[in-house]
């Protein structure tokens, strides 16, 4: 069964949870980075030399009083090709630098942890999903609620507890982004997830 305990509010460090946050263009610079790097170019068009058919001339050139046309293909019309359309080899990804991402990663939990978000407690489990669902109900979070529980190492027990849990996510501390902090409701973090976090974000990196 699951159990929590809470430490006491100082054990945050505020090398990472207090930091000065003057406005939030990095957090969306950030957030948008994550976004565009999971991005696939998966959309493509057909040219008009690859569309089907069109070989012959809709009608003769002259003595019609229409338009002259070579081709049924051609983008004006309708079933021809697509001029300046996606070909699949497009790319999105957006490059932020090593040192901007801790400093935005940072920005987030400190809003986050202002928004009193963040709990810090154990979660101990046997690997039943029950177990962490009654778990946010001691914890009073709302049940359409998004919460993001960071751990210094996923178990099995804890990933075969959350994995039936549509509104919980699970991540190493290691691999915290802006996207995730910025999208839960709640922030569940272990003691262990959060000396991983000091020591991945904190002092003057």
């Amino acid at each position: 069964m699951a159990e929590a305990t809470k430490p006491a509010k100082a054990t945050l460090p505020k090398s990472v949870f207090a930091v000065e946050v003057s406005n939030h263009q990095l957090l969306k610079l950030a957030y948008d980075a994550f976004l565009a790097n999971g991005r696939q170019a998966s959309a493509t068009t057909l040219q008009r030399g690859e569309v089907r058919g069109g070989g012959k001339k809709p009608w003769k050139q002259k003595g019609t009083g229409r338009a002259r046309f070579g081709s049924s293909r051609n983008p004006i019309w309708r079933g021809g090709g697509v001029v300046f359309g996606p070909r699949g080899n497009e790319n999105y990804k957006l490059k932020l630098s090593k040192t901007s991402k801790l400093v935005a990663v940072r920005q987030a939990l400190t809003l986050a942890d202002q928004a009193k978000k963040i709990t810090v407690s154990d979660i101990k489990t046997t690997g039943k999903t029950a177990e962490i669902a009654k778990f946010f109900e001691e914890k009073k979070f709302h049940k359409d609620a998004k919460v993001l529980l960071v751990v210094d190492e996923k178990t099995p027990e804890l990933m075969r507890a959350t994995n039936n849990l549509e509104n919980a996510l699970l991540v190493r501390a290691q691999y915290l982004n802006v996207y995730y902090i910025l999208n839960a409701d709640q922030i569940i973090m272990t003691p262990g997830a959060v000396t991983a976090v000091e020591a991945w974000l904190g002092g003057n990196k």
